[in-house]
């Protein structure tokens, strides 16, 4: 993985392979960064810049072999940890060591992409993944050897903020005296969920989301796109790379929430004073309940950046908002009075309760049914 592949960020690739000319690498260090911010990439070509001696601020220097290694991700002291869960494969104590074919894979196609894409190549989007304590043993295990090539060990934790307690606190005493020339790297979207014992050992570097103009450039280049196109989806993204990938596709799941999303308002403003209506926010909370916790919980985010999204619109903030519904006869602007100071808090309270419920293996139906109820109340309630 060379620095030059990576989009944007140039202060923290400067940052990162200064210290490493400078002789100074921290041994445990924390990337925190939103989904489509490059933290995964950045961190594969950090470690290729250590593990193969590379210098000049880029990949392409050092030990030659050691950089062709790294072509597929198969270096011998490049250690990883990711979430995983039983499936088809794997029936029973799943590690990371089971899932290295599709690992590699998920970096060669999508260096971007998030944990639902990972949970979707895995062909598991119906379950949720952790890096449980058997992980913790692996990791402990494949550390205490010495390093095939005499230099540096490098162990990449991804999605570290789906380390259960067990986990964390086996690894805390690894990640704050490790074996020597060995670097903990750990990957995150949201830090405040890692326990604080873990985060005061690293040194945490946060990542911006990506400017419009380095995901635009990006776009025209890969995809060979009309730049006014590229403009389009750059802003669209808000700052994701990943989801600028998916819109190009047309891929994006956004399509399917959107849809799911505008009918339940629909309901929603239907069922005042029409109590046949309950029956379709019933229905809807049936059909959203057959899937995959994940991608419940990926569609209650969705709803909340919409809602996000209408506040701002309804008090004149256009240039924050990005959001370009697709479904017929559902315009933004007519959507945004709706939303205002005397709703919102409770809007983004119940959803984010709802995805706290879910996420500990609640009754999707219940949950969601009680949900739809709770959002046509607050939807009616008049601005002050």
């Amino acid at each position: 993985m060379l620095f030059e592949d990576i989009l944007g960020q140039n202060h923290i690739k400067n940052h990162l392979t200064q210290s490493v000319d400078n002789g100074r690498i921290p041994h445990a260090q924390l990337f925190v960064g939103n989904e489509g911010s490059g933290t995964l990439s950045m961190a594969l070509a950090y470690a290729q810049y250590i593990l193969c001696s590379n210098s000049g601020g880029e990949n392409n220097i050092g030990n030659e072999a050691c950089n062709l290694k790294f072509k597929n991700f198969s270096h011998p002291d490049l250690h990883f940890a990711f979430p995983v869960t039983t499936s088809d494969k794997v029936k029973s104590k799943p590690v990371s060591s089971f899932y290295l074919e599709e690992w590699r894979q998920l970096l060669n196609e999508q260096p971007y992409g998030n944990l639902f894409d990972w949970y979707k190549l895995l062909g598991v989007d119906n379950k949720q993944g952790q890096i449980g304590v058997d992980e913790a043993y692996q990791i402990v295990k494949s550390l205490a050897l010495k390093s095939y090539e005499g230099g540096y060990k490098v162990m990449l934790i991804w999605m570290a903020e789906k380390m259960n307690t067990a986990c964390a606190n086996k690894l805390l005493k690894l990640i704050e005296e490790p074996p020597n020339k060995t670097v903990f790297l750990l990957i995150a979207e949201d830090e405040e969920q890692i326990i604080n014992t873990i985060r005061s050992r690293c040194q945490i570097l946060h990542f911006p989301p990506l400017a419009e103009d380095v995901i635009k450039n990006a776009l025209v280049k890969q995809y060979n796109i009309d730049i006014g196109v590229a403009t389009k989806i750059a802003h669209q993204s808000n700052g994701n790379y990943n989801k600028a990938c998916d819109l190009v596709y047309q891929d994006s799941e956004d399509i399917q929430f959107e849809t799911w999303f505008v009918f339940w308002i629909r309901s929603a403003f239907k069922a005042k004073g029409n109590k046949a209506a309950i029956h379709d926010l019933i229905s809807w909370s049936e059909d959203i309940a057959k899937t995959g916790r994940e991608t419940q919980k990926q569609f209650l985010n969705f709803c909340l950046d919409f809602f996000r999204q209408a506040l701002l619109l309804n008090y004149n903030a256009t240039d924050l908002v990005y959001l370009e519904p697709k479904t017929d006869k559902f315009k933004l602007e007519n959507f945004a009075p709706f939303v205002h100071g005397n709703n919102i808090m409770d809007i983004s309270n119940e959803l984010q309760d709802a995805i706290y419920h879910i996420e500990r293996n609640g009754n999707s139906k219940i949950i969601l049914t009680d949900l739809s109820i709770k959002l046509t109340r607050l939807l009616h309630k008049k601005a002050e």
